[in-house]
């Protein structure tokens, strides 16, 4: 039978991608976790690691075996937190995971408040604009900016994303207001770079609206992040297409072409059925679908 004190630290070390990370992590020396390593492999007879200069990669072995301890290591923190949740207040680690633009403005101007109300628990956001999957426990929720594609998760509806043009102040002073579609031309606008998230798949519209496919606008800067094409926006570069909830707050961008009807997409807080029934996530869920209902752009 495998150690499971061995499998810890290779658990470690292979979220790490180096021995001296995970070293720090767990309070040893690199050397005895490089020991403990050396240790799994010769039990198992495989080779776990492939070293080189820049850090671990895994074998194919590796990377079986991690998914196995991974899924070993967030059981035991569900065991451990469950024990935790018999009290009547909420406490423990929550794992939150939502794209980088949604997560690095809406979300973030609003967990210090949650905290405040939940002390004991330990929110850590994952932004990534590809999905984490909460079926192999990732994450423990997730907030989708796109109606969940596995069936089996609970899933709330929030709100609906709705997109506009922006553009600095200081871009209006300087190039004037845009006063139709086809002025639209006269000036320079902001583009997401390839490739485009599948959730995001009109949010280039600007380079297509009144033109002919063969002959969309080219965009003077492309930025392959919405919080990127915001502040390009903001520096005065030209118009961006732009969801609301990047801009909340902005008092130096302003809406042009605010009659425009703009694709929108609908938003959803999602986490697994193993989760029904905890705390942590139903204090969370509610907090942020209260959240959603204040929030009137």
């Amino acid at each position: 039978m495998l150690d499971w004190d061995k499998l810890r630290i290779f658990h470690t070390a292979a979220e790490s991608g180096s021995f001296t990370h995970a070293a720090e992590k767990l309070g040893m020396s690199q050397s005895a976790v490089s020991r403990q390593i050396s240790a799994l492999e010769d039990d198992l007879g495989l080779k776990l690691f492939i070293r080189h200069a820049r850090g671990l990669v895994l074998t194919e072995v590796g990377e079986q075996l991690f998914r196995t301890a991974h899924r070993m290591h967030w059981e035991l923190q569900q065991v451990e937190t469950q024990m935790s949740e018999s009290q009547d207040v909420p406490t423990g680690p929550l794992l939150v995971t939502t794209t980088v633009g949604f997560g690095s403005t809406w979300l973030s101007s609003r967990i210090h408040e949650f905290l405040l109300l939940y002390p004991g628990i330990q929110i850590e956001i994952k932004l990534n604009d590809a999905e984490l999957d909460l079926a192999m426990r990732e994450a423990d929720v997730a907030i989708r900016l796109h109606r969940p594609n596995q069936s089996e998760m609970i899933q709330r509806k929030l709100f609906s994303v709705h997109n506009h043009f922006y553009a600095s102040k200081s871009y209006i002073a300087e190039h004037g207001e845009p006063t139709d579609v086809a002025d639209i031309d006269n000036h320079r606008i902001i583009s997401f770079g390839e490739p485009v998230p599948s959730y995001l798949g009109d949010i280039n519209y600007l380079e297509r609206m009144g033109r002919p496919d063969s002959s969309p606008r080219r965009a003077a800067v492309k930025v392959n992040a919405i919080y990127g094409m915001m502040q390009a926006a903001r520096a005065g570069i030209g118009i961006a297409m732009l969801p609301d909830y990047v801009v909340e707050g902005e008092d130096q961008l302003q809406m042009v072409l605010p009659g425009i009807e703009l694709p929108a997409y609908e938003t959803y807080f999602v986490y697994p059925p193993a989760l029904k029934n905890s705390k942590r996530v139903g204090v969370f869920r509610d907090f942020i679908v209260g959240k959603a209902r204040e929030w009137q752009f």
